[in-house]
């Protein structure tokens, strides 16, 4: 059976460099009837492991540490068993969050994680904190980018752990050579394409950070 993509939005804060914002958050679940993935288990575990329903949860992939998207995955992963993996590089920012549980396992570039029909392919894209991933499933025509890339331009490079011109070349080299056609399934807000936020790469870099 194909993979399918559920999405569930949860609210909750942001909290980085002693600040609090107040936030949604997408959370994707990518697999069929048996089994399923979650990207970035952010603020409810509780409304994630409902939408997750009676699938074995496999996976939660965090796509960077900042807190709104991992403050749920420890306790998502306990009821349901499933494995946390994050990129090594951000577990600093894991820490500010979780000091006393560690992820389970560490991501990869170029590994691919797979459960209910998805591959999910592992893309290293720092910039907006040095361990961010985007994730993406051919199969599918999909690339979940966390918050790399949203519809109109990169994701916020202001604040600690992150940098503007790494997030430009992370976009250029690793996502706008997908094939056009992708969908850029996004952390916060809507959804757009490959192929819609191409053309304004140089925009971006003028408007700089």
């Amino acid at each position: 059976m194909a993979a399918r993509i559920e999405h569930l939005v949860t609210s909750g804060q942001f909290s980085l460099d002693g600040g609090t914002w107040d936030v949604d958050n997408n959370v994707w679940i990518v697999g069929d009837d048996h089994e399923a993935i979650v990207i970035d288990a952010a603020h409810d575990a509780d409304a994630i492991a409902e939408a997750v329903g009676d699938r074995r949860l496999t996976a939660i992939v965090c796509t960077h540490a900042h807190n709104d998207h991992i403050d749920a995955a420890p306790a998502l992963a306990e009821r349901t068993g499933a494995t946390i993996w994050l990129h090594h590089d951000d577990l600093p920012l894991w820490k500010q969050t979780h000091p006393d549980r560690e992820p389970d396992a560490w991501l990869v570039d170029g590994q691919t994680i797979e459960a209910g029909g998805a591959d999910l392919r592992v893309l290293h894209t720092p910039g907006h904190a040095p361990g961010a991933v985007c994730l993406y499933d051919p199969g599918l025509g999909t690339v979940f980018t966390g918050d790399t890339l949203f519809q109109g331009g990169p994701g916020a490079t202001g604040r600690s752990f992150s940098h503007f011109p790494t997030i430009i070349d992370s976009i250029r080299d690793r996502l706008l050579t997908l094939p056009p056609g992708t969908t850029v399934r996004t952390g916060h807000g809507d959804s757009t394409t490959i192929g819609a936020e191409a053309p304004h790469l140089e925009e971006w870099i003028a408007r700089g950070h």
